[in-house]
């Protein structure tokens, strides 16, 4: 599946289709760059998604605090849960680092669509 057909599915969900960067999250952007947001992404998918059995799964994912966290809910990669439903990936199997790559890159290419509206 493209970027450009997996936002198009996620668009069709009235929840996941509400989030939207805010301004605390667009100025910690320009503050801290693309790179570090980026670096604070794959800490996070590492720490809380890639396990099998990640602790508080369905519940690890604040809603704001981090642009990372937004992100994650648009495009259904806060937890193992949404993972299965939306993206088939195994439940009780830890993710492979491609897959955490394949995470990410959808994580900060909802936040670099975001910084352009």
């Amino acid at each position: 599946m493209t970027l450009d057909e997996a936002f198009a599915r996620l668009a069709r969900s009235p929840f996941r289709s509400r989030f939207r960067l805010s301004e605390k999250d667009r100025a910690y952007i320009r503050e801290k760059g693309l790179g570090t947001v980026r670096r604070h992404a794959e800490d996070f998918v590492r720490l809380k998604l890639a396990p099998a059995s990640p602790a508080n799964d369905g519940k690890q994912t604040p809603m704001r605090g981090h642009p990372v966290f937004p992100a994650q809910h648009a495009t259904a990669t806060c937890c193992r849960g949404c993972l299965n439903k939306w993206w088939k990936v195994p439940l009780g199997v830890p993710l492979s680092d491609v897959q955490q790559e394949k995470v990410v890159g959808l994580i900060m290419a909802w936040i670099e669509r975001q910084l352009k509206v």
